[in-house]
Order: structure tokens, then C-alpha cells, then sequence
């Protein structure tokens, strides 16, 4: 026979096993994948060396025959074991994570694209991650995509690695400078690290390097995910070489490629730079970058429209609005609560501020100094006094250090540098060591002697004599502030601004706190790599007892806390309202479990730095955000407002007792009016822009169904559990409960078995019900690879005919008794194989599915009444109630046996009314997402396989 005599959708024999033929073989060769099997195993079989023939299906046998236990064991293998599900999204079938309605909207509107450019920004807290994987998972599903880059932080790779491998089955590769030698190993001659490994996840500061750069953009996956993308665009000013610019080329190299699906995250996609929000969005799509900031009014629709088809951006307030009004959900957010805790400066602590101001007041205002050193001496001066009002530990090592600028050859450069580090104006949490002191020596001259070093000594002496809670308030304050979050029931993160600041709050806190029982505090900063952070993170939040995490903004973006924590105390300031946000947002975030979350505002009543920036930045924000509802970044102007407040105390000679809260005090009432009027104006076009780009329109109640029957069909958290549980103890596997699953010693199973399951330390499996888990455990999803495993063995076992039947797991036929059934039901499980044939963007792709089908027929002599789908499922639940006789088992298994062949034709009719079910569901959800042309035509591929046949009899006996 040729190869033309295998059609997609039928089977064929070889290298010892059934092969199911896929649609798109070479010339002259049989594309196939293995009956049940995954993707991945997808292979070719060549006719001149590969000797293979039609392969038939046979239905059970009577020896086949098995308890209940062990027929509900082969129907949960099936289910299970399959990886592609023929419903609207065939990604479906592999998540391993449950997304909540309003996660599926990003999906509708990629549905209703032809190549999916989207800008995802929803809030902090609201689930990008997983709309992104939503995403990805179904283009890869579906051929639309082959491969994945996701671009990335490298202290948020490892992040996303597990993300995709644990939800959606995606098993990715780190590309990072640590890993680049490693993966470079394994890539075979003639080949290269981007096209070898389909998925991968990468730094983006490593490959935006030009030297990567031109290489990647060749090579590049045709699907690409950038996360944080605010950090990729400049704001106007900012030099060519700057790390946002050169993130920018990368990222407009790739866009550039029309046919590349291109998704953007970021919580913060407008900063207030105009110029920076149209390049982002450009990337999309180059209409988008010609349009004005301005979109709202009647004459600006058609533009609102357009950037609606790109673009989704939804707040806590749309979410809980849409959950509670639209579907009566409750809402996945804990209730907030803010409160605000001052603390007034010792007189100790009050002498040092004086001394330092002036010492600061002597530098900046030296006549003699050019331009560039006093550039220097300025923002030198301004990072001192933040680091003072940080802590004594901040500011003795900030008076000990050479300024981070002292070199800059001219002032651009001065700025380019400060800004970022002393005014938070860049929330690019990509930056390593962030939380570092700038440094206050700004002198030229290598000489230690010099006048202005030994003052700078003498100062740090005098910091260092004010550690500890005796000339420290703001510690000493601290500490009752702490013992009553905890007293509560609440688990604390103390965010600090710098390192050497929370390397003294770990200190004294582990002493001061030490009669807090069971309590376990631990410190995270930028000088841990990324690894470790979250390691750290981890072991914290799997305490049992109260626990404190003291902490720099290295995890304000990131690393997800809301495991371990319930409330945020913002030790130091952040000199911007948005940071103050990623901070909370950590916490108060799509998956807390705690009703109800606490932040804390803590700040210097008196020291004159924390007022301004409380009453300039913070009050401002969390004002405009209560009257208007929408939560904006502060405008770019607001670091010209930052540097007229600095300026005019640094050089207007005032008392630093006399710095007050007052806005007006500091600079000029004018200016402070102006930016305010531009905050809110913001703020005021954010609103009238927000319905159209909350994609209140789009309905996803009909995806979020299609989602529920994939579950039904193929399997949910429950089934996962007990099919797990009920494989091991068959196969001779003792189970023990745990807290969250179980453990399974697994040194009795059979070799053939173990030889299957990942490694495992001792022989010891150890299963959990949710995510995380730590390294070398497995979580009770369909996804995981002992799960996957299992199943697998379990399916192929009962479906090997050559097996010993007392060596299956799970058995093929049965009989029981119940009382659920007044006539001799017989219950059938069958295997359809569906060709779905859907164009898209880079041509037609046409797929093979497999999907369960349970059947069921009631038997009164030769007459055969066919259930309704309703009673077949309650079927597939009942309990038996009684042992049935040998001789009666045999002899109505045999009956029902022996209409298999007479039921060809309803089997192959009800394999066609699913084809057509299936455009109808396929139909439904493209009208839910708006979305027209690209109609999906199924073909039932015959014959059916009869996996199963099991006989239910009633109580009273057989009729």
C-alpha cells in the first residue's frame, strides 16, 4: 500500500504500535502522531524504511472485565490523557489553570484578529500574566504560532518560566547571560539557540544589545510577549543611548514584521510623556502611533474605536463592577484598607538634619563651580537628604560614598543617571541594584584630606551614633506599628527605599521583635540575585506562623506576594505615586486569600522631605483618584515641579524646621496649580477613554462556557485527584495524606511504571492541590508530568492487547449492580477523531482531534432506547450497590459485546453531529468576540473506537 492509502484521521501500524495519520504529510511519507499521544511525538514515517500497515481498533472483550473502581480509572486516563480539544479554543484542553470570566476577554479580542497585536493594561494585581498565556497557549494550539520569545526582566524570568510551564504547559528555556553558555551547549551544528528551543524566555537588556540585536530580529519566534513595555520606550528628551531607546529598536525591529504576533503588558502604559505613549502604542500598529494624546470627544471616536481594537485597560473598580453586575461573581480582591502613621524626629536626629542641610546649601550654591559640578553637587545634595530621612544606616553610608555622578562629563549625562535613581521618575524595575545610595562625595580631587571629606566623615559619625531605637523614632515607631499588624493576624512587608536601610530594619527588628511567638523575619535587596529573592520569598511565605518580610523595591514589580502577605508598610516613601501602587499591588492582587488587605503610609511629621513629597505626590494621587475614579501616573512635568521644590530649598537658606507640608511654601503656588490642573485633565481623558478600552462589549460568558465543558469533558482538579490517588494504591503505591494532597511511596510500582515518572528523591512522590510547589513535587493538575505520566501508562496498559489482563490498571469492560438504572443499561466509551480545518493569518491550518464520547443505551430484548446526555452523565457517577454473579457478568457483557458491530452506524452519526456541534460552538464564540470570516469547517473521521463497554444492571436483577 502507498502512502496516498492513509488519509488523515486514519491509523496505521508500525515500530510496534497504532499511529493516528495527520493531515500535511510530505510526499511519499505518513506524517503521524501516536494513537492518544502529544504533539510533541509527532514524527514521520518513511515507506523505505518504516514497515508499517492499516490499523484496526477492536473493541473489549469479556476478558477484559473489571471492577468499578478500575472502569472509572481508564475513563479518567482518557479524559486526561488528552492534549488538544476540538471546541473553539483547542488550548482548552491543556490548561492547567482556572481564569476567571474576565481573563478571557484578551483571548476574544486575539480571536478577532487576523495577526494578534494587543496592548494587555489592566491594572496591578488583575492577572496580565495569565491573559497573556491565554493567549500564547491557544495560538501554539492552534499552528498560528510555532514558537515563543517572551521578552522580559531577568528578575522576572524564572517567574515566567514557571508561569508558562505550570498553567499552560509550556515548557520555556531561560535566556539570560547565566544561561546562554549552557543552552548554547546543546544546540546542534548548523543550528541556532533561538530556532532550537521553540520557547523561550529572555532578558531583554541581553538581547537589545546590537551585537544580539540584528541576529534575534532575523530569528525571532513569530509570537512575542513583552512584559513591563512601558520600560521599552523613552520619554521625549532622553539620549539615544539610553536603555529605554535601545530596548525600543529591539522592540520596533520586531514589530516591523507585519506578520508577527505581538502582545505588550504593562500596568502603566502612559506615564504622562506623550511622546512615549505613541511609540508604544505604535508598535501595534503604525496608525496608532499618529494618533494625538487626546481622544476624548464626539469628533475622536473613530480613533477611540481603532485604538479599541488594539488595546484592553481595566481597574479593580471595572472588574469588581463587571464580576458583581454582569455575573453575580464575587469579586477575586480583598477590601483595602489605607491608613497613614507619622513620627516626629528625636533632637538628636534633628541636629543631624540641620548640619546636613547645611553642609548641602554650602555645596550647591559655590559660585565657582561650572555648570556640570553643580549639576553634580545638586542632585548629590537632594539623594543625601532622602537617604537621611531613609535611616542612619542610609545616610552613613551615602556620606561615606563617592557620588555615582562625580565622573559625568556633562549635564545631560548627570541627568540621565540621577533622575531615575533619586526621583523615581523610571519605574524600570530592570535596572539592577536600584536600592544602592547614590553617594554624597561629589570632590574632584583624590586627596582624603580634603575639607569637604572630613566633614562628610564627621557627619557619618554622627548618623552612625543615631542607630538604634534609643535616637531613632522612626525605628523606634516602627516596631508598636508592627506587633499590632501582627497582633491582627496580618503578615507585613516593610518596604524600604535602600539597602543599607533594611539590612538595619532586619537587624533591629529580629531583636526587637523576638518575643513575637513563631515569628520569622527575613530581608530581600538587590544584592541577591534573583534566585535567591525568590527562594527567599518562598521559604517565608510556607511558615506557618506570623511573619515579617522587610524589603526594597527590587519586589515592588515582579515577584507575586499575595501567598504569603496581607499588608504593606511603606517605611520609605516612594518619590512616586506609581511605585506606591506596584508596592500594594504585590499584595492587594488577584489571588489573596485574605478579605482584607492593610497599607500603611509612613512618614516624617517633621523633617520637612517626607511632607513635601506626601503632600505633593501621594495625597494628590490617592485625591484625584478618589474624586474621579481612575488612577493615572503623574504627569512628566512633575519632575520639573520636583527639581523647582528642591532647588528652592537647597538654595532659598531656610531652616529645615521650617519646611512644612504646604505645597505653596516650597515653590511657587503657580506651578504646583499647573501640574495639578494637568493631573486631572489626565485623569479626566483616562475616564472618558476607559469605557470603550474596558471592552465592556465583548460578553465572554459564552468562551467561559465553552471553557466549563472542555472541564466536563476532559476533566477538572477533582477528577486529577482521585484518578491520581486510585492509579497509585492499584498499582501498589501506599498513599498518605497531607495538608494540600498527598504523598505516594512509589518503590513497589512496577518498573514499567517508575521508568515513565519524573526522578523523585527517596521514592517519595509528593502531590499538592495548588501552585506554588516547591522543586521536584507535583501539583493535582492535568497538566503536570507525573499526572501526564500516569495517565498515559494507565490508557496504554488497558489498550494493549498483548498486556496480561491482571497487569492493566484499569480495565476495558465491567458489570455492576445499582440502583440508579430500572433496565440493563449498558454505558460506552468512544474515542472520536474530528478533522477541523480553520484558515488563518499565515494560511489554512488543518488539525486532527481526539475527543471522549460517553454513550449509553437502555436494552429491553433486541430494542435499544439511547440516553439523553443529561442521564449519561449522572451515569458516569453512580456507585454500584452490589457484587453481580460470575456467570450473569460474563453472560450480559457478552450481550452487550456483541452489539458493538450492529452499532457502527449511530456511532458514526453521533460522531457526525459532533462535527457540526462543534461549528455551531466555534460560530457562537467568534459572534461573543465580534469576530467575522475565518469559519471553521469539522469532518467526523470514521470509524468510531469503542474504548469501553460497561453494563449496568438494576437492583432486582436483569430484564
Amino acid at each position: 500500500m502507498t502512502t496516498v492509502d492513509y488519509p488523515a484521521g486514519s491509523l496505521v501500524n508500525a515500530r510496534g504500535r497504532d499511529w493516528l495519520v495527520l493531515p500535511g504529510s510530505p510526499k511519499g511519507t505518513l506524517l503521524v502522531r501516536p494513537l492518544g499521544g502529544h504533539e510533541h511525538e509527532t514524527t514521520v514515517l518513511l515507506p523505505e524504511i518504516d514497515d508499517f500497515a492499516a490499523a484496526t481498533f477492536e473493541p473489549p472483550t469479556v476478558d477484559d472485565r473489571g471492577d468499578a473502581g478500575r472502569a472509572r480509572l481508564l475513563r479518567d486516563a482518557l479524559r486526561l490523557s488528552f492534549r488538544a480539544s476540538g471546541g473553539p479554543f483547542r488550548s482548552f484542553a491543556r490548561l492547567a489553570v482556572t481564569p476567571r470570566n474576565y481573563q478571557l476577554v484578551p483571548l476574544m479580542m486575539a480571536a478577532n484578529q487576523d495577526v494578534t497585536r494587543l496592548l494587555i493594561a489592566d491594572g496591578v494585581g488583575i492577572g496580565k500574566t495569565v491573559e497573556a498565556g491565554l493567549i500564547a497557549a491557544e495560538l501554539l494550539a492552534t499552528g498560528e504560532a510555532q514558537r515563543l520569545a517572551v521578552l522580559c526582566s531577568p528578575q522576572l524570568a524564572p517567574q515566567w518560566q514557571g508561569e508558562l510551564r505550570h498553567k499552560f504547559g509550556i515548557d520555556a528555556q531561560l535566556l539570560l547571560p547565566s544561561t546562554v553558555n549552557r543552552l548554547m551547549r546543546g544546540v546542534p551544528f548548523g543550528s541556532n539557540v533561538y530556532q532550537h528551543y521553540p520557547y523561550l524566555v529572555i532578558s531583554t537588556d541581553f538581547i537589545k544589545q546590537k551585537s544580539r540585536r540584528d541576529e534575534f530580529a532575523l530569528l525571532c519566534p513569530g509570537l512575542v510577549i513583552v512584559d513591563e513595555a512601558h520600560t521599552c520606550v523613552a520619554p521625549a528628551g532622553v539620549g539615544k543611548s539610553s536603555q529605554a531607546h535601545l530596548r525600543y529598536a529591539l522592540l520596533r525591529k520586531l514589530a516591523d514584521d507585519q506578520r508577527r504576533h505581538l502582545l505588550l503588558l504593562t500596568a502603566t502604559p502612559h506615564s504622562g510623556d506623550d511622546t512615549a505613549w505613541q511609540s508604544l502604542i505604535g508598535l501595534l500598529d503604525d496608525r496608532l502611533g499618529d494618533l494625538p494624546a487626546d481622544l476624548s470627544g464626539r469628533d475622536r471616536e473613530d480613533d477611540r474605536k481603532l485604538l479599541a481594537k488594539f488595546m484592553i485597560q481595566r481597574q479593580r473598580a471595572d472588574i469588581r463592577e463587571y464580576l458583581r453586575g454582569e455575573f453575580r461573581e464575587d469579586t477575586p480582591f480583598p477590601d483595602r484598607e489605607t491608613t497613614e502613621t507619622a513620627y516626629k524626629l528625636t533632637a538628636g536626629y534633628r541636629q543631624l538634619f540641620d548640619d546636613v542641610m547645611d553642609y548641602v546649601r554650602e555645596q550647591v550654591a559655590d559660585p565657582k563651580l561650572s555648570a556640570v559640578r553643580q549639576r553634580v553637587r545638586w542632585w548629590s545634595a537632594i539623594a543625601l537628604l532622602r537617604c537621611l530621612a531613609s535611616s542612619p544606616a542610609a545616610a552613613e553610608q551615602t556620606l561615606l560614598n563617592r557620588s555615582a555622578v562625580a565622573a559625568a562629563d556633562d549635564e545631560a549625562e548627570v541627568d540621565a543617571y540621577a533622575e531615575s535613581r533619586v526621583l523615581d521618575t523610571d519605574l524600570d524595575d530592570t535596572l539592577e541594584a536600584e536600592d544602592v545610595t547614590v553617594g554624597a562625595d561629589t570632590g574632584e580631587s583624590d586627596t582624603p584630606d580634603t575639607k569637604s571629606r572630613k566633614r562628610l566623615r564627621e557627619l557619618a559619625s554622627a548618623a552612625a551614633a543615631l542607630k538604634g531605637q534609643r535616637s531613632d523614632a522612626k525605628l523606634k515607631r516602627l516596631i508598636p506599628l508592627l506587633k499590632e499588624l501582627l497582633d491582627e493576624g496580618y503578615h507585613p512587608i516593610v518596604f524600604c527605599r535602600y539597602i543599607p536601610t533594611a539590612d538595619y530594619l532586619a537587624e533591629h527588628l529580629s531583636s526587637a521583635l523576638s518575643k513575637v511567638k513563631d515569628l520569622k523575619i527575613d530581608a530581600v535587596t538587590g544584592t541577591l540575585p534573583p534566585e535567591e529573592r525568590e527562594s527567599r520569598v518562598d521559604t517565608l511565605s510556607a511558615h506557618d506562623g506570623p511573619r515579617l518580610l522587610i524589603a526594597t523595591d527590587c519586589l515592588s514589580e515582579g515577584i507575586n506576594l499575595q501567598d504569603g502577605f496581607t499588608a504593606v508598610v511603606h517605611y520609605d516613601l516612594a518619590w512616586n505615586p506609581t511605585r506606591h501602587e506596584q508596592r500594594e499591588g504585590r499584595v492587594d492582587r488577584f489571588g489573596q486569600q485574605a478579605d482584607t488587605v492593610r497599607t500603611v503610609t509612613y512618614y516624617g511629621e517633621d523633617n520637612g522631605i517626607d511632607g513635601i513629597v506626601l503632600q505633593v505626590l501621594i495625597r494628590r494621587h490617592e485625591h484625584i483618584k478618589r474624586s474621579i475614579g481612575v488612577s493615572v501616573p503623574i504627569p512628566v512635568d512633575s519632575t520639573t515641579v520636583m527639581k523647582a521644590i528642591w532647588e528652592s530649598l537647597l538654595l532659598r537658606g531656610k531652616e529645615a524646621e521650617q519646611l512644612t507640608l504646604d505645597f505653596a511654601d516650597a515653590t511657587s503656588k503657580s506651578l504646583a496649580e499647573q501640574v495639578e490642573v494637568e493631573w486631572i485633565n489626565a485623569a479626566e481623558r483616562e475616564k472618558a477613554s476607559r469605557t470603550r478600552f474596558r471592552q465592556a462589549g465583548l460578553k465572554p460568558d459564552t468562551v467561559e462556557r465553552a471553557l466549563t465543558e472542555v472541564r466536563r469533558a476532559l476533566g477538572g482538579p477533582a477528577d486529577v485527584e482521585s484518578f491520581t490517588r486510585t492509579a497509585l494504591s492499584i498499582m501498589g503505591a501506599p498513599v498518605s495524606d497531607t495538608d494540600d494532597g498527598f504523598t505516594a511511596i512509589i518503590t513497589a510500582l512496577p518498573a514499567a511504571v517508575r521508568d515513565q515518572l519524573p526522578p523523585t528523591k527517596n521514592g517519595r512522590l509528593q502531590f499538592h492541590r495548588s501552585l506554588p510547589v516547591p522543586a521536584g513535587h507535583s501539583v493535582l493538575t492535568r497538566t503536570d508530568a507525573t499526572v501526564d505520566a500516569l495517565s498515559r501508562y494507565v490508557l496504554d496498559a488497558a489498550l494493549d492487547s498483548r498486556l496480561d489482563p491482571a497487569a492493566r490498571p484499569a480495565r476495558r469492560a465491567g458489570v455492576m449492580r445499582t440502583r440508579e438504572v430500572s433496565k440493563v443499561t449498558t454505558l460506552l466509551m468512544v474515542r472520536h477523531r474530528l478533522e477541523i480545518t480553520i484558515p488563518g493569518s499565515a494560511g489554512t491550518v488543518t488539525q486532527v482531534a481526539e475527543e471522549a464520547k460517553f454513550l449509553a443505551f437502555a436494552a429491553s430484548g433486541d430494542a435499544l432506547t439511547w440516553l439523553p446526555q443529561a442521564e449519561v452523565d449522572a451515569l458516569l457517577s453512580v456507585t454500584p450497590s452490589g457484587n453481580v454473579d460470575d456467570a450473569l457478568a460474563r453472560m450480559q457483557l457478552g450481550r452487550a459485546l456483541g452489539r458493538v458491530d450492529a452499532l457502527a452506524q449511530h456511532l458514526t452519526t453521533a460522531g457526525t453531529d459532533a462535527a457540526k456541534d462543534l461549528v455551531v460552538e466555534h460560530q457562537a464564540v467568534r459572534s461573543a468576540s465580534k469576530a467575522g470570516g475565518r469559519a471553521p469547517t469539522v469532518r467526523f473521521l470514521p470509524p468510531a473506537d469503542v474504548l469501553g463497554v460497561y453494563v449496568f444492571l438494576p437492583e432486582s436483577g436483569a430484564r
